[in-house]
């Protein structure tokens, strides 16, 4: 596993040196060397999308750090943490949402979630993404992107979910230079297949107690993501070792206080500016075919790095 990391390091610091000594300039937001790395382990055990995240898998899996604000990076208020886990059908997301005051109002998919409290996820093929978003009701916002200079070169055009009359442009949020340039954008593509899950412990939109927060499980199959991967023909199910651009957010509605400086915006990897469309400063996520049950949870190293110091 340690020779699987390393050789993975290596890779990505060769083709990085690879690009500057060809003059290449980072274009992008986020700081380069801060965009983090992760290994999703494979599991054998059946995952059960409840939104509990109670198997024991999920207790294996290493947890994300603490999510910091998309803007600054700095430290947030609440706790979010994400993982990852696949097998041969699918891809596992869970997030860990802590909230003392449960907040949703929106029911029907597709509804404006961002205006909620939500958590997002997205995840890049080489000539699109795609956006998922998700509210302690369990209501989802979709939305499949194509980047405009891909989009007849990729076999786009030729899709008939993709037909030009069904998509919209979109120029970014707070970074509208970005080098590609525009998207076409799908809202009212579905993921195939996907299943959804939330558990909220505690009381929506109650505020005379306080609550402990959410949880949010998602299942999304390999045979789903072929308008991710035609671009370049990656596998589906990934290979060992391979790597795909995954990006973990909450946005908040309530912020905190100032002179606090919080977008409201807490990711995985910080963006630099008030934008999640940047998928090159989505996290890397390696796949290895490793079970779960060798991972070492994030926990586990806390706890081992504090009775050392002791």
């Amino acid at each position: 596993m340690k020779l699987l990391k390393l050789s993975a390091a290596v890779m990505l610091l060769f083709w990085v040196e690879t690009l500057r000594a060809a003059g290449a300039v980072w274009k992008f937001p986020c700081p380069e060397s801060e965009i983090a790395h992760y290994t999703a382990y494979h599991v054998s055990e059946t995952i059960r999308i409840d939104g509990k995240l109670d198997e024991t898998a999920w207790k294996f899996a290493p947890r994300s750090p603490r999510f910091v604000d998309l803007i600054t990076g700095k430290p947030t208020l609440h706790d979010t943490r994400a993982a990852v886990l696949w097998d041969d059908k699918n891809v596992y997301i869970a997030y860990w949402v802590e909230e003392p005051f449960l907040h949703a109002k929106f029911t029907k998919n597709n509804s404006q979630i961002y205006y909620d409290n939500d958590v997002e996820l997205f995840i890049a093929g080489r000539d699109s993404y795609y956006e998922l978003e998700i509210n302690g009701f369990n209501t989802t916002y979709e939305v499949f992107f194509i980047w405009a200079d891909a989009y007849e070169g990729s076999g786009f055009a030729k899709d008939t979910d993709f037909a030009r009359p069904n998509l919209r442009g979109f120029n970014g949020v707070g970074f509208k230079d970005h080098p590609r340039g525009a998207r076409l954008a799908n809202f009212h593509w579905h993921f195939p297949g996907k299943k959804t899950a939330v558990f909220m412990d505690g009381i929506v939109n109650n505020d005379s107690d306080h609550d402990r927060g959410w949880t949010v499980e998602l299942a999304l199959p390999w045979k789903g993501m072929t308008d991710l991967a035609k671009s370049d023909s990656r596998s589906l199910p990934p290979k060992e070792g391979d790597v795909w651009r995954m990006d973990f957010s909450r946005f908040n509605q309530n912020k905190e206080a100032l002179p606090a400086k919080d977008s409201g915006g807490w990711f995985w990897s910080r963006h630099g500016v008030y934008d999640s469309h940047i998928p090159e400063c989505f996290p890397y996520i390696m796949f290895t075919t490793n079970d779960v049950s060798t991972a070492v949870s994030e926990e586990t190293l806390d706890l081992n790095s504090s009775n050392k110091s002791k």
